[in-house]
């Protein structure tokens, strides 16, 4: 028998799926050639794979706290093997961690039995230690105490990514301290508290004034919420919240794709450990929808010839000369400067492969060390103004990293897929695929 709000949502999507064919939508790939199936690598492209993953993965265990297993927010990536002594630590950052030592013990780049340790250290400080809301953790807290940091805020998005770092170690680790951490971790999360009532998830909370008001209402990296909270075993939400997020479509170049208006990476981030190939819903493919918009947006770069090429393109939320920037396109966001930042390609490596390894592949070998340090790239760089950041910052290497290694192995979306949950979730909210298993 079904549940009454699972008959509820397949009446519903019949609906739909009726009115996007009356307008148009396909409910399968529209033909566009995947660029992960089709991609062979060329000299070289295994070896500058290997540096990027194997020196990203270093950032999260050199700088990775050895009390609290927190992960900073950002680095120099000059330090020869020594912490940053800034103190501010990220919730994401530190799920893109979880992930990459999962990486890193794949590939023996690190001693197994260490970092198993850190994983146990990092899980129950978390579970035990850390402040959180309902489940929900701070979007930043200082490495070492875990004191909420300035007026961050409880985060929704960054709590999503904790999470499924969490759930890729619980995957991988045949520990049984890891799985129970784990386990606790994700089921502690009380995804009806952060509806606030209202048909999608809220941006966040504070302690001050409440929920913010921003809510999570359009495509975005914001996928990862949806389904994770779809699949929970304890505090699950109806399925049919999938259907309440907006999807507009883009027109650029020739390219029709669904997204909001954001950076590049917000076709990235869900997509780094939820595995999207040969699946789709009533609206779209989301792979396909992905290979679309970095299609789009090398385009868009190259519509800027004064600043870009093929061999200099890329931008997405970064640092720049005047700080942190959040700009991209299309369409244009953000005061476009020249400035490129690595993490745009590296973080669309399995949507075009050839394509984003070339462009990495040129920067590194024009701007040496100006641009690549001890964990790879620098967050951003713009060679005419002679700027060059000496920072990476943990998301970026995280997406960075991630990606690099799903083109690579396929590791990260094979270990996090075999947790059931986020399946069912997908099948739950209208997901099809083969070879579904619950």
């Amino acid at each position: 028998m079904l549940w009454q709000d699972e008959r509820k949502t397949i009446n519903r999507r019949l609906l739909l799926k009726a009115a996007a064919a009356s307008v148009g939508y396909s409910l399968v790939p529209d033909g566009l050639m995947i660029a992960r199936d089709s991609w062979r690598p060329a000299a070289g492209d295994g070896a500058f794979l290997d540096d990027l993953i194997r020196q990203g993965c270093l950032y999260f265990w050199e700088q990775g706290h050895p009390v609290s297993g927190q992960i900073p927010d950002r680095a120099r990536n000059d330090l020869n093997g020594a912490r940053d002594p800034r103190r501010k630590a990220s919730i994401a950052a530190t799920g893109f961690g979880l992930t990459a030592l999962c990486i890193a013990d794949h590939h023996h780049y690190l001693p197994h039995p260490e970092i198993v340790e850190r994983v146990r250290i990092t899980l129950d400080w978390h579970l035990n230690h850390l402040p959180e809301e309902h489940g929900f953790f701070y979007h930043f807290t200082d490495v070492e105490t875990g004191k909420r940091y300035n007026n961050s805020e409880v985060s929704s998005i960054d709590t999503s990514i904790l999470l499924c770092g969490t759930l890729t170690a619980l995957a991988y680790f045949k520990d049984a301290q890891i799985s129970k951490s784990a386990t606790e971790i994700y089921e502690r999360v009380d995804w009806p508290w952060l509806l606030n009532g209202g048909k999608t998830f809220s941006m966040g909370w504070q302690p001050e004034s409440g929920f913010l008001r921003s809510r999570w209402n359009h495509y975005c990296e914001s996928l990862m919420i949806y389904l994770l909270a779809i699949g929970s075993p304890t505090h699950a939400v109806a399925p049919d919240i999938w259907d309440n997020i907006a999807r507009p479509v883009v027109h650029f170049a020739g390219i029709d794709y669904i997204s909001g208006v954001d950076s590049l990476f917000t076709h990235q981030y869900s997509q780094a450990w939820f595995d999207f190939k040969n699946k789709s819903d009533v609206y779209t493919d989301y792979f396909a929808n992905s290979v679309k918009a970095t299609r789009a947006h090398k385009a868009f770069c190259l519509s800027y010839p004064k600043w870009y090429n093929e061999q200099y393109w890329g931008v997405t939320a970064s640092d720049s000369s005047s700080g942190y920037a959040v700009w991209g396109g299309p369409p244009a966001e953000g005061p476009l400067d020249g400035t490129v930042a690595p993490c745009a390609a590296a973080g669309s490596l399995p949507f075009l492969p050839a394509e984003c390894l070339a462009v990495l592949r040129a920067m590194r070998s024009k701007w040496g060390k100006r641009a690549w340090g001890q964990y790879g790239f620098v967050d951003a760089f713009h060679p005419a103004a002679n700027w060059y950041d000496t920072d990476v910052l943990g998301i970026d290497q995280g997406i960075s990293v991630l990606m690099a290694e799903n083109l690579r192995s396929e590791l990260v979306w094979k270990t996090f897929m075999r947790n059931k949950e986020i399946p069912h979730a997908m099948h739950r909210a209208g997901i099809d695929g083969h070879g579904w298993h619950f």
